[in-house]
């Protein structure tokens, strides 16, 4: 595990299988970054900043069902169950679900629902008048944007697996300021087993979760 910010809200990240980086973190006494908190912590530390450029598998996934559509949740699906869902990762498979896990994880007020769209992007400018980026990155969602914009980031483009006829869940993974980057959101990453960034915030610091970041340029 490596710390690379420090402060009220400390940050760190492990870079191994999913299920084996949530352990690591754990043990450590952190927990799974928000996207909210990872673009607090982008905005804090810098567009230059390790933190900035580079992606990391965050709290939220996306539910997809053929039935009900696709939602962006707060719900710990995989989270809770990291050690199944990598292990179908690994065989090539999908983290499917039941009837009851996606009622669970879609529930009003810790998802939101994705228009019927395959793929598409939402300018950075409009970022607080969104209703994706409002539950995404709450109230700093405007912050943001700007920041973003600043970055030269004209807009953040959001990325799906294809729907199957069984529901099923993916974690998001947080993309990097880059030239071919623009804080992409990846829901369309199916590879847990992986040796990939998990980044985690440090448990101690949970009073600053709700401080809000205002973005200046320089």
């Amino acid at each position: 595990m490596k710390t690379d910010v420090k402060g009220k809200l400390e940050s760190a990240y492990v870079e191994a299988p999913f299920d084996v980086a949530l352990k690591e973190l754990k043990k450590e006494g952190y927990r799974i970054i928000s996207l909210e908190e990872n673009a607090k912590l982008r905005m804090q530390e810098g567009k230059d900043a390790f933190i900035s450029r580079n992606g990391n598998y965050v709290q939220e996934a996306i539910i997809y069902d053929k039935d009900k559509g696709k939602f962006l949740t707060k719900y710990p699906i995989i989270i809770d169950n990291a050690q199944e869902a990598t292990e179908r990762h690994k065989n090539g498979d999908e983290f499917y679900l039941n009837d009851k896990q996606v009622s669970n994880a879609i529930k009003k007020g810790i998802a939101v629902k994705f228009p019927k769209i395959k793929d598409y992007s939402i300018p950075t400018d409009k970022f607080g008048e969104d209703i994706i980026t409002d539950f995404a990155f709450g109230k700093i969602a405007k912050d943001y944007g700007l920041f973003l914009k600043d970055a030269g980031i004209k807009e953040m483009p959001i990325w799906f697996a294809g729907l199957k006829d069984k529901a099923f869940a993916r974690q998001m993974w947080f993309g990097r300021l880059g030239d071919d980057d623009g804080s992409d959101l990846y829901g369309d990453y199916g590879y847990l087993n992986c040796d990939d960034w998990v980044r985690g915030v440090c448990l101690s610091a949970s009073k600053a979760h709700t401080q809000k970041i205002s973005y200046t340029p320089e």
